[in-house]
C-alpha cells in the first residue's frame, strides 16, 4: 500500500503541472466554504469535476504534502481497497483527499462508510450523475452538490472573460426588461442573440474551449463511456443492450416530446414498455435525457404520457442530423431550469414551474392563445433581445445559475 501511495503521491504532482484553467463552476465558492467532512460532486462526465477538484486542492491552505488526488479509473486502483489507501493516507499525515471517478473503486459505497464511520480525514469525491441514487446512505450521510452543465451566463462569462450575475426566477420573472437590458449593456458587441445561437450547439460541456474543432467528437465520446463504463457498471447493464439505450437516445434526438407514446416508443426501439422505463430511469439519472411528467401524475395514477428530452441542446448535433427547433427550446428551457426548480408539462402551455407559474415557449411570433386566462402565466420567446410585459427573453433564463 505504501507503494501504491507513493506512485499517486507521484501522480498527483504531475497533474499539478498541467494547467488549470481560471475560470471556476457556479459550485465553487459553496464546496469551498463547506464544514462537511465528506463532501460529493456528482454530474455527467465532461462538465469539470476533475477541475473543480483540482481547483478546490489548489485553493486549500494545508501543505502540499497533506493534500492528494486521486482518480478510481486509473489502473494503478484496480482491486485496491479504498478504505485501506485514505487510511494510510491519513496515518502518514494526509488531511484532505479528492477521490475522482469514485465509482470506478471496488465496494466504493461500503469503503466511503467506513471511511465516514473511522478515519479523520475530509474527503471530497466525484461520481456519475445516477451515482446519488444507487443508495439512500448518500444523502443522508455525505454533503451532495449536484454540478450541472455549463448554463449560458457562464458560457458567456468564458468566452468574453467578463463577470455577470445569476438571478432568481421571480426575479427574471418580474423584472425581465430591466434585467436582459442591464446584461445586453455588458456585453461588448452588445448582441446576446449571437452569443445564444452558439450556446445551443456548443456552450453546455467547458471542453469545447479544449479543442473546438473536436467538440461533436468528444461529446460521442462522452456519450459512449457513459453508456459502457458508467451505466454498464453501477446498473449491471450487459454490452448487448447498450445498442438498444443507444437506439432510445437517437429515437428521442429526431422525435418531439409527445410524438411517440410508451408503446409506440417501445415498438419501435424493440423492447417491452417494463424494460423501456427501466431504461429511460437508467439513462434520465444519466443526464443524457430529460424525463418530464405531467403535472396531474403528482396528484394521481393519471394516465398521461411523459415527455421526453435529450438533456441538453448540444447533443442533437452528436446523435442526429434533423432536430426540431421547437424542441431545442424546450430542450434549453427545462436544462435551466433543472437547477433548483420543479417542471411539470400542462396542457394549456408547456411547462408549470415551481407548481405556480406557466410557461409557453415559441419563436418571436408566438401569441398569449395558448395560456390565455392563466393566471402567473408567461410567454418564453426566442429571437427577441428584450420582452416585455408577459414577454420573456429565452435566453435569459440561462441566467438562473
Amino acid at each position: 500500500m505504501i507503494n501504491k501511495l507513493e506512485n499517486s503521491k507521484r501522480l498527483y504532482q504531475l497533474k499539478l503541472k498541467q494547467r488549470l484553467p481560471v475560470y471556476k463552476r457556479y459550485l465553487f465558492n459553496d464546496l469551498a466554504r463547506s464544514p462537511a467532512k465528506i463532501t460529493a460532486v456528482y454530474g455527467s462526465r465532461g462538465i469539470g469535476k476533475t477541475t473543480l477538484l483540482m481547483q478546490l486542492l489548489q485553493d486549500s491552505d494545508l501543505p502540499s504534502q497533506s493534500k492528494l488526488y486521486i482518480s478510481c479509473d486509473h489502473a494503478s486502483f484496480t482491486d485496491v481497497s479504498l478504505f485501506d489507501f485514505v487510511d494510510e493516507y491519513s496515518k502518514r499525515g494526509g488531511e484532505v483527499i479528492a477521490i475522482d471517478e469514485v465509482h470506478e473503486a471496488r465496494n466504493f459505497e461500503q469503503e466511503l462508510k467506513s471511511i465516514y464511520d473511522f478515519l479523520d480525514i475530509k474527503v471530497i469525491f466525484t461520481g456519475s450523475s445516477a451515482l446519488h441514487l444507487t443508495s439512500p446512505d448518500f444523502s443522508r450521510r455525505y454533503s451532495m452538490y449536484h454540478l450541472h452543465p455549463l448554463s449560458f451566463r457562464e458560457y458567456l462569462e468564458l468566452v468574453l472573460n467578463i463577470k455577470l450575475d445569476s438571478y432568481q426566477f421571480d426575479e427574471i420573472y418580474s423584472h425581465h426588461e430591466e434585467l436582459a437590458s442591464a446584461i445586453i449593456q455588458s456585453l461588448p458587441n452588445k448582441k446576446p442573440l449571437k452569443y445564444f445561437d452558439e450556446f445551443i450547439d456548443i456552450g453546455s460541456y467547458p471542453f469545447y474551449f479544449e479543442d473546438q474543432y473536436k467538440y461533436t467528437d468528444r461529446i460521442i465520446e462522452t456519450i459512449n463511456t457513459i453508456l459502457h463504463t458508467d451505466l454498464s457498471k453501477i446498473f449491471s447493464i450487459q454490452p448487448d443492450k447498450i445498442d438498444t439505450l443507444k437506439k432510445l437516445l437517437l429515437t428521442i434526438c429526431v422525435s418531439k416530446p409527445l410524438e411517440l407514446s410508451i408503446e409506440k416508443l417501445a415498438a419501435k426501439v424493440g423492447i417491452t414498455k417494463s424494460t423501456l422505463y427501466k431504461y429511460i430511469s437508467y439513462l434520465h439519472d444519466a443526464e443524457l435525457i430529460r424525463h418530464i411528467t405531467h403535472e396531474g401524475k403528482r396528484f394521481a395514477a393519471i394516465r398521461k404520457p411523459d415527455k421526453l428530452y435529450l438533456a441538453n441542446t448540444n447533443l442533437f448535433n452528436a446523435l442526429c442530423i434533423n432536430s426540431d427547433i421547437g424542441t431545442k427550446r424546450e430542450t434549453f428551457f427545462a436544462s435551466m431550469l433543472e437547477v433548483g426548480h420543479t417542471l411539470h408539462y400542462v396542457q394549456k402551455g408547456d411547462f408549470l414551474i415551481n407548481e405556480k407559474y406557466t410557461v409557453e415557449i415559441g419563436g418571436k411570433n408566438k401569441g398569449y392563445g395558448q395560456i390565455k386566462d392563466i393566471p402567473d402565466a408567461f410567454i418564453a420567446v426566442d429571437g427577441i433581445e428584450t420582452g416585455f410585459a408577459n414577454k420573456i427573453p429565452l435566453w435569459l433564463f440561462g441566467f438562473l445559475y
